[in-house]
């Protein structure tokens, strides 16, 4: 594809490797920010308000008609996620190239366009340089911009916030106390206890804290590069967004943000034992010849978990050596395969989450670093009995008073087991089971608590 093919497009938008200071100013409060999704990624009606090249976008146009052989402006608007208009002048550019030709018009008069053989020639040739056929990326520069200002430092976490939306999570006064100004610290977070006290299940919740939606991009472009960020596997899109068709979406334009974005839940994203130092790190695809966005990109304006830390292969020091800076500079380093570097914002909430000792995992310069670390302990009593009842709620089983003090008397009190959060939904379901498979009433008896026992602990003798 030459120059000349498309010096009639507009201005294209400045690109830059790296971003100074500058595109990291102080957060301002939210009273001060519009964060409405219209507001934050307007919909763009030029080439040039894209903030893309227009030999990029001519290339994705092209790779799009290639894969879909025949297309409409309409169908090929929705691929993009750009408006018609857009499409048009690119359509217009193409075809004075030579790239693209008319087909038979639908029924409907909407006209066909189908790629030449000069077309397929740089179509394959765009698809060896890179795979990505999907929707038009957001510029590195707006995607700085808007997750700045979607950041969840601008949510003041308060005991009356902790209360009112953890009222049913069944964790004491005392953690919930703890937790809330670790939130409002800015700092990671390092959670521990034995297993089973509810640490992995209350990281899980924290996004009820905020109760908003952000907006992802489908992807973003550094230099030409496209990186994919939105991820269905961890990325739950808001009931707006879910309820919209791609018409909606792409034809409704004195309504709604850039369809290029996604509006979704603060993101959540778990791992585990399985974290490796390439997850950190932007990857190359040879297969499919794409960039994949690593986990802390995906997880900007939500919480990053990592669980059971001192389980993975990279051991903890590593870890945190990787995100010295990040943690104290808010924003993280990130390199392309092919030599690329840029800065992305670090706007997260980092956990960590063990069953270990955590004086045994790192020294004690790095346990400073973490700045709050909040032991997990077993329910009260009165708690574990509140748990116990919303989950027979949840199961469809009644139980009475004596029966729930068997449970006690019988078991806990006898064996030292201590109250863990996580009981009740073992001993539950395995008790549900027993209750359909025998077809008995929908109630907990003494005889099968003691079978529930009897399967989930191992015998000690």
């Amino acid at each position: 594809m030459t120059d000349q093919s498309i010096n009639g497009l507009q201005e294209n938008a400045p690109k830059l490797n790296t971003y100074d200071s500058q595109l990291f100013p102080e957060i301002v409060s939210e009273q001060q920010i519009d964060c409405t999704s219209e507001h934050l990624a307007k919909r763009p009606t030029t080439i040039s308000e894209t903030g893309l090249s227009s030999q990029l976008l001519t290339e994705l146009l092209i790779k799009h008609i290639h894969a879909m052989h025949v297309a409409t402006i309409r169908e090929l608007a929705d691929a993009l996620a750009l408006p018609g208009g857009i499409v048009q002048v690119l359509i217009d550019v193409a075809k004075e190239s030579a790239l693209i030709e008319n087909r038979q018009s639908l029924a409907s008069g909407q006209m066909r366009y189908a790629l030449s053989n000069i077309g397929e020639v740089e179509a394959e040739k765009a698809l060896k340089s890179s795979g990505y056929i999907s929707v038009a990326p957001v510029p590195l520069t707006q995607y700085v911009d808007i997750v700045l200002k979607q950041t969840s430092r601008n949510t003041q976490i308060t005991k009356q916030r902790m209360q009112a939306r953890f009222a049913e999570l069944m964790f004491s006064e005392a953690l919930t106390s703890a937790i809330g100004p670790a939130l409002n610290s800015n700092k990671p977070i390092l959670i521990y206890g034995m297993p089973g006290v509810g640490k992995s299940y209350l990281c899980r919740n924290l996004n009820l804290l905020f109760g908003d939606d952000v907006l992802i991009p489908s992807a973003i472009e550094i230099s030409g590069n496209i990186i994919q960020v939105y991820d269905p596997q961890v990325h739950i899109l808001s009931t707006e967004q879910n309820n919209e068709t791609p018409a909606d979406a792409l034809f409704s334009l004195d309504r709604g943000h850039d369809p290029r974005w996604r509006l979704c839940q603060r993101p959540l994203i778990v791992t585990g034992g399985e974290l490796t130092e390439d997850m950190l790190e932007v990857n190359f695809d040879s297969s499919s010849r794409t960039y994949k966005a690593p986990l802390q990109l995906k997880a900007n304006n939500g919480i990053l978990l990592l669980d059971d830390l001192g389980r993975q292969k990279m051991t903890p020091l590593a870890l945190f050596n990787r995100w010295i800076i990040p943690l104290e500079e808010r924003r993280d380093f990130l390199f392309l395969p092919n030599g690329v570097h840029f800065e992305i914002p670090f706007e997260l909430i980092l956990l960590f989450s063990t069953n270990l000792n955590p004086a045994e995992l790192v020294d004690e310069a790095f346990l400073r670093r973490l700045g709050y670390k909040i032991e997990f302990q077993p329910l009260e009593v009165d708690s574990y009995k509140k748990l116990w009842g919303n989950v027979c709620e949840s199961f469809n089983l009644t139980c009475a008073d004596d029966t729930f003090d068997y449970l006690l008397n019988a078991y806990h009190n006898t064996t030292n087991k201590p109250f863990l959060p996580c009981y009740p939904r073992d001993l539950l379901s395995i008790i549900s089971d027993q209750v359909k498979f025998n077809e008995l009433p929908n109630k907990v008896e003494k005889n099968l608590i003691d079978i529930a026992w009897k399967h989930y602990f191992v015998s000690q003798s």
